[in-house]
């Protein structure tokens, strides 16, 4: 007698389908995810993979870890607080839960008291004038580029942005200004050199067919040595002369000065030295929602706000409920790890490293998210195998180390108290894993 082909003893799609677990599982998924997990596992069995007696017991395992999304929550111990790649700042408990709420439906752009059309985000808006006095009215858009793009097409379309060249920066994935302000439609005039501009520059290039000027913040390198620049308040002045407005791009989001970061510009300050219009990001040192926040002058935000831009890159009801929540409620996780205990994160650190026998070593945590560079943050970090990584990063939880200098190092400034025994969990795996993996090499 022949053998029979294995294949055809892999359980058939209805009969999978008519599991319990599958019936279960169609509370959480739509039937199309579910039946494409079904032909994976099946798929796998065709090519070998798996037993035509564990096809069922993998797509149920399959199912069961399967959720409606498939991003992974990360815990970051890499000491970088604003890290792009995990999604920038982490939301407070108080952005979440109106996050949540504001998933139904919401009076977003409606006043309850008449039953009327009402400007949309009006307490969104209400609560960064509340945090930013020196702004006369705000403009919530769906991200910092959007913000910057809306502004020098509102103001400078067809006209000249002048613009220092030392300040013409690429920002993440690629995205350089000039390329942002040159799809507007607007002229870019450069003045000045890389290292070095005067104000004389400006004055020369300030004319009848300038639509602004635009000082942006090179928040994501710096220069040293043989440098000029000319500040806010110089260049409010000549601005104001001519009755051109004056757009600063800050970037990294913060309202007002915070004395661990003595040189990064805050939009309270460029308001005060004249600026008629501060660009800045949500999502950065904020801490909140990915959001472009555009504050200045009543007379020019209303002109960015008529706008027909304006209504494409507006942004959702979501962001501006999280942003309301972040602006209003208590410091959100990006303040908290900025502001960290470096005792505190010592003690803690220490306490997982006896637990685990492994060495504590200095470590600098970063801003990240193009934030002060180059500004270290003290602190202290479990320095284990540099073979873990891959490990912490694939396991369950999800846990972003750094690799440095052949060590794998756990920096807990961006990691909750309450998850420290997760880490614990997760680099005791880890080891136990790298610890088999050798043994089993050397068998």
């Amino acid at each position: 007698m022949d053998d029979v082909d294995p294949r055809r003893l892999i359980p058939r799609t209805n009969d999978l389908l008519a599991l319990p677990a599958v019936h279960q599982a169609r509370s959480r998924l739509n039937e199309r995810v579910i039946r494409d997990t079904v032909r994976q596992v099946q798929e796998r069995a065709r090519r070998g993979e798996l037993a035509p007696s564990d096809v069922e017991p993998a797509l149920v395992g399959a199912l069961t870890a399967r959720s409606a999304t498939t991003l992974r929550p990360v815990l970051n111990a890499t000491g970088v607080i604003v890290h792009t790649n995990l999604g920038r700042a982490p939301l407070s408990a108080r952005a979440v839960e109106a996050l949540v709420a504001a998933s139904g439906y919401v009076d977003v752009e409606l006043d309850l008291a008449d039953g009327t059309r009402s400007r949309r985000g009006a307490s969104a808006r209400a609560a960064l004038l509340a945090a930013c006095p020196a702004a006369e009215d705000a403009l919530v858009v769906n991200n910092g580029a959007a913000a910057l793009v809306l502004a020098t097409t509102a103001l400078a379309a067809g006209r000249e942005v002048v613009v220092s060249r030392g300040e013409l920066v690429e920002i993440g994935a690629g995205f350089r200004l000039p390329d942002l302000i040159a799809s507007t439609g607007a002229v870019l005039r450069e003045v000045g050199t890389t290292n070095r501009t005067h104000l004389r520059d400006y004055a020369d290039a300030v004319g009848p067919e300038t639509g602004c000027v635009l000082k942006v913040h090179p928040s994501n390198f710096r220069v040293d040595g043989f440098t000029s620049a000319v500040g806010l308040g110089e260049l409010s002045a000549l601005a104001a002369g001519h009755g051109i407005p004056l757009v600063a791009d800050l970037g990294s989001g913060l309202l007002a000065p915070d004395p661990h970061l003595p040189h990064e510009p805050d939009a309270a300050t460029a308001l005060g030295d004249g600026a008629d219009v501060v660009i800045a990001s949500g999502d950065k040192l904020l801490g909140g929602p990915q959001a472009g926040l555009l504050l200045g002058r009543r007379e020019i935000i209303e002109r960015l706000a008529r706008h027909p831009l304006a209504r494409a890159v507006r942004a959702d009801k979501l962001a501006l409920a999280a942003l309301e929540a972040t602006v209003a409620g208590d410091p959100p996780p990006v303040v908290r790890s900025l502001h960290a205990d470096v005792g505190e994160v010592r003690r803690r650190t220490d306490t997982l490293a006896r637990a685990l026998g492994v060495p504590v070593v200095p470590h600098d945590g970063r801003v990240g998210g193009g934030g002060a560079p180059g500004v270290p943050l003290p602190g202290w970090a479990l320095q284990l195998p540099e073979g873990i990584a891959a490990l912490l990063r694939t396991g369950e939880p999800a846990v972003l180390p750094r690799v440095h200098d052949g060590s794998c190092l756990v920096d807990l400034r961006c990691v909750p108290e309450d998850d420290d025994h997760r880490i614990l969990a997760a680099v005791r795996q880890a080891l136990a894993a790298l610890d088999g993996a050798g043994a089993g090499r050397a068998g």
